[in-house]
């Protein structure tokens, strides 16, 4: 059985995902962190009847013992979006937080998987590779890009209702903001018939569903309730590789996971980048090897990737020059 930590877990996206690992199966140990409000949450959270155990833990001279024997930290905490606010406006109060959770994962769980959620996600992910220090491991640090695919599926049904949302696997690649969010709706499972005005639409969308949601909340937050679904979905994911099952998922990961893999984004577009969006097969010690697409996208995909690889150049170099 798995152990777990969700550190920022009395946020937004903190309780709902808190929730629904508690009613995910294979989780033995549930342990909520957060500066302020955990006990409260953690107290409802508990009286639910799954066999999770559920602890809380409030407060930064607590981090270490939510740490202590955990096999995957998900990261949550910090500041969301607000109307007019980009997500390199969250950078500077995102980016101490990250730094200083992935410095007690480095010292207190070093051999953990780490799940990352907040944002801006293209930023964040590698300042943890750095905070991490001689411990980092880039086949177990993931930025969860898993609400993008969500998204994908779900905008496609809504123009196409007879669709199986939940059957329908769109690949999206590339980063988690914007015009760095690729979907390649090309390589849809099933094939999507969609005309060309369809294609960019879905596209637009898919890229700015976060100012959908920020907008529809007129500035009382943003993407919480589906970030946490899809943040719990990844997770499940690795939980269930911990019995032997092999998963694909989605998410930013060091394209150091994998070299050999890597070769074949990096030929499609991600060239020299050292983070990228990738479809990775999960295995109990962390990413197993990155996979590459069933067929080549097309020339519109080809372009959106190109312009994705060189947004996400400058939100990397973001991250990695924040430390030194």
């Amino acid at each position: 059985m798995v152990s777990v930590a969700v550190l920022g877990a009395a946020g937004g996206i903190g309780q709902p995902l808190s929730l629904l690992l508690k009613l995910a199966p294979g989780i033995a140990r549930l342990n909520l962190y957060d500066i302020v409000n955990i006990p409260g949450v953690a107290t409802d959270i508990a009286h639910i009847n799954t066999n999770t155990k559920v602890e809380y833990f409030i407060g930064q001279h607590q981090l270490q013992a939510a740490l202590q024997n955990i096999d995957i930290v998900v990261i949550s905490a910090g500041i969301a979006r607000k109307p007019g606010m980009t997500r390199d406006g969250l950078f500077n109060i995102n980016a101490s937080i990250i730094y200083e959770l992935t410095s007690a994962i480095a010292k207190h769980c070093p051999q953990a998987h780490i799940a990352i959620i907040t944002n801006p996600i293209n930023s964040l992910v590698p300042i943890a590779a750095q905070a991490l220090g001689k411990n980092y491991n880039p086949q177990r640090l993931y930025g969860v890009t898993t609400l993008d695919s969500v998204r994908a599926s779900g905008f496609v049904r809504d123009i196409r209702p007879h669709i199986d949302a939940t059957e329908l696997q769109i690949p999206v690649i590339g980063g988690h903001s914007g015009n760095t969010i690729v979907p390649l709706l090309s390589l849809a499972q099933p094939k999507l018939d969609l005309s060309t005005k369809e294609t960019e639409e879905l596209v637009y969308r898919i890229q700015y569903g976060g100012d959908e949601i920020v907008k529809a909340k007129e500035g009382a937050g943003s993407a919480t309730l589906s970030m946490a679904y899809a943040a719990a979905r990844f997770i499940a994911s690795l939980v269930e590789t911990f019995k032997g099952i092999s998963k694909v998922e989605y998410a930013l990961v060091p394209l150091a996971a994998d070299p050999h893999g890597a070769r074949y984004f990096r030929r499609l577009g991600a060239g020299t980048l050292k983070f990228f969006a990738v479809p990775v097969q999960l295995g109990p010690d962390g990413i197993q090897r990155i996979v590459p697409l069933k067929a080549q996208p097309n020339l519109f995909e080809l372009k959106a990737i190109d312009i994705a690889a060189r947004e996400l150049q400058d939100n990397i170099a973001k991250g990695t020059t924040y430390i030194t």
